[in-house]
């Protein structure tokens, strides 16, 4: 699993410290083994989780801005994990409303010894965030409309960015935004043996 690591982090340009790999292998072990009992991801082969899951995830990470981030609707912690093993100075804030998945995600934490995250069980309209965050994350939602509807209590006011990861690029959601959201950038981002397109909007309240 190291070998495919390294081979995948080289193809896509990301140099990383030996523990951060540690860490994101680690978490592809425990996501296999918790996997069986908790159906937490329909990849069964930790050699595809390391593509499909880690590389999908941290490839965002040049494009996020800030400090402070939410995943809502993280599931078994994507992309919220992996982002906080290769961004240990922001503190990510992982929201799920499902139990087993939260216990999960608390387990990861605790045996990856994670300082910056902190996984909540909530649904998304009923959390309050103290303080409001920088960016709000998910690559859960079935559309924008839907994300910017539920999430919109969560970023700081007039400076907070939301991230929704994509498969094609959602032109016709993003004909259709709500007033007061501007779209910032669309970025087409390059996920090493990876079939088919994702993208990452980057959206801005103001």
């Amino acid at each position: 699993m190291q070998k495919k690591l390294d081979s995948l982090l080289a193809k896509a340009g990301i140099a990383l410290p030996d523990q951060q790999k540690h860490q994101l292998i680690g978490y592809v072990e425990l996501l296999h083994k918790w996997n069986k009992a908790y159906n937490l991801t329909s990849v069964r082969d930790p050699m595809q989780m390391l593509v499909r899951h880690i590389l999908d995830s941290i490839v965002v990470n040049p494009h996020l801005s800030g400090s402070r981030f939410i995943d809502v609707g993280t599931g078994p912690g994507l992309p919220g994990i992996p982002l906080a093993i290769v961004r240990p100075d922001a503190h990510f804030t992982l929201l799920d409303s499902l139990g087993k998945r939260v216990r999960f995600l608390r387990q990861v934490q605790h045996e990856l010894g994670l300082k910056n995250v902190e996984a909540v069980q909530s649904r998304v309209e009923d959390f309050i965030p103290e303080p409001a965050f920088d960016g709000v994350i998910s690559r859960a939602f079935a559309s924008l409309q839907d994300m910017l509807s539920w999430c919109h209590h969560l970023p700081v006011e007039g400076q907070g960015r939301f991230y929704a990861l994509k498969g094609i690029r959602p032109d016709e959601e993003l004909a259709s935004l709500p007033a007061g959201i501007q779209l910032q950038e669309i970025v087409k981002l390059q996920v090493p043996e990876l079939e088919g397109e994702r993208h990452l909007v980057i959206l801005k309240a103001f």
